[in-house]
């Protein structure tokens, strides 16, 4: 599995005994026919390396910026595998490349929320009724945002439903943990987030006002960085507003957004232990305890 840059570095600093394994320079020319991909690569989000101290086969994860703005993860082994070698700059980023992966153009949505109606552009157009195939929710478990105080969790119209086996696989370890409610999906805010007075963290934990994301790189690697890392420290900012607390949970080659943010290899035991700790830290580890499950009492926490 490929390395973090700095993980990959001070190993190489480590194996070689010396501070500076590679001096700048000594891959000049094993780089020098991939013009596009010296224009993507960003010393100052890569440990401050310069490519030409990053041998072209180096089994590691490094953050690369196209023309347009796209910032991605990729090794150098996938970038230069990338079709279009004498090509434009844009036929080296995966999000250009790809049509489906460009944001389409946005619909705001409507902050009331009286399901009449839908906007589209500047016709207003009568909402498609879909039959539910089960009984519909009692209105006492879905609400709109209108209906609830700012920093209340509630079950929302407007969540998408998990799609993820890592999330589904966070939400039952923590569930093993914690005697808690987690089945809210959003939570009521002050400040609109993409037009909207709601957030949908990850997972919610209303009886300790902490919201816990799971982030990743993504398939193509351009998840949770550059113009999607700036959105996700703006969904922080508008929790933190009405008094939550969020942990996230990082996962390689991600940095950490946030003191009380943990970076780990991905879903597991030790994570969600240490999820739980860091719960302990951010809300008081007596508080947590009262929400311990009777088999987990003598490791939420961290206390016996």
């Amino acid at each position: 599995m490929p390395w973090s840059v700095e993980q990959w570095w001070r190993r190489r600093q480590r194996i070689t005994g010396l501070a500076v394994p590679s001096p700048i320079g000594r891959y000049r020319d094993a780089w020098a026919p991939f013009t596009a991909l010296v224009e993507q690569y960003r010393p100052e989000r890569n440990h401050d390396l310069v490519l030409s101290q990053i041998p072209p086969a180096a089994d590691v994860y490094l953050v690369w910026v196209c023309t347009v703005g796209h910032e991605f993860v990729a090794t150098p082994a996938e970038q230069r595998a990338r079709p279009g070698r004498t090509r434009s700059s844009r036929s080296w980023c995966p999000v250009c490349s790809t049509p489906s992966l460009l944001p389409a153009t946005p619909r705001w949505p409507r902050l009331h929320n009286s399901g009449d109606a839908v906007v589209d552009g500047a016709v207003r157009m009568p909402a498609r009724r879909v039959a539910p195939r089960h009984s519909p929710p009692t209105p006492e478990l879905r609400r709109s945002a209108a209906e609830v105080q700012p920093g209340e969790a509630f079950r929302s119209e407007r969540a998408p439903r998990a799609t993820s086996a890592a999330e589904g696989r966070l939400r039952a370890l923590l569930a093993e943990r914690l005697d808690v409610d987690l089945g809210m999906t959003a939570v009521r805010v002050r400040t609109p987030f993409f037009g909207r007075l709601e957030v949908w963290p990850d997972v919610i934990v209303p009886e300790l006002a902490i919201a816990v994301e799971l982030d990743t790189v993504g398939r193509n690697g351009d998840e949770h960085v550059g113009r999607r890392e700036r959105a996700d420290r703006r969904k922080d900012q508008v929790l933190t507003e009405v008094g939550w607390h969020v942990v996230r949970l990082r996962c390689r080659p991600l940095r950490a957004l946030g003191a009380d943010d943990l970076v780990v290899a991905g879903v597991s035991q030790s994570a969600v232990d240490a999820l739980v700790e860091r719960m302990g830290e951010v809300r008081g580890h007596l508080l947590v305890q009262a929400y311990a499950r009777a088999t987990q009492l003598g490791r939420v926490g961290g206390r016996a």
